[in-house]
């Protein structure tokens, strides 16, 4: 079984930045998986907002370049996202995802993956 939890979520104002974390337990070492960070808001479809293979390869949606950084922690087992200038359109929440398969990073944002946690709220205030 693998379990994925998601913390770091809250309010705050445009400009203003967030940590994400996604404790991985279970039969999951997150340095043999690709982990990755989706988001959906209200009335809109999920979309992958950054991902790190197991090669290490990392992925980010346009919309994130340069604000977003995700990054691991083997000893700890977690995945971080780290968000600096927050918009509006950040707002949603935020899903941690899993999945062992081997894909080449372009498809690391689009492909489904197996093992999901529960998300956790962001919003972002103007």
């Amino acid at each position: 079984q693998v379990l994925l939890v998601e913390s770091g979520g809250g309010s705050v104002q445009a400009g203003g930045s967030l940590r994400l974390s996604c404790a991985a337990s279970g039969y999951i070492d997150v340095r043999d998986y690709n982990m990755a960070w989706f988001r959906q808001g209200i009335g809109r479809e999920r979309e992958g907002v950054a991902a790190v293979l197991d090669s290490g390869s990392t992925s980010y949606a346009d919309s994130v370049k340069g604000r977003f950084t995700i990054s691991k922690s083997d000893a700890r087992n977690t995945v971080y996202l780290q968000m600096d200038s927050l918009k509006p359109e950040d707002t949603g929440m935020y899903y941690c995802a899993a999945d062992q398969r081997i894909v080449p990073v372009w498809r690391a944002l689009t492909y489904p993956y197996k093992h999901w946690g529960q998300g956790t709220q962001v919003t972002v205030s103007s």
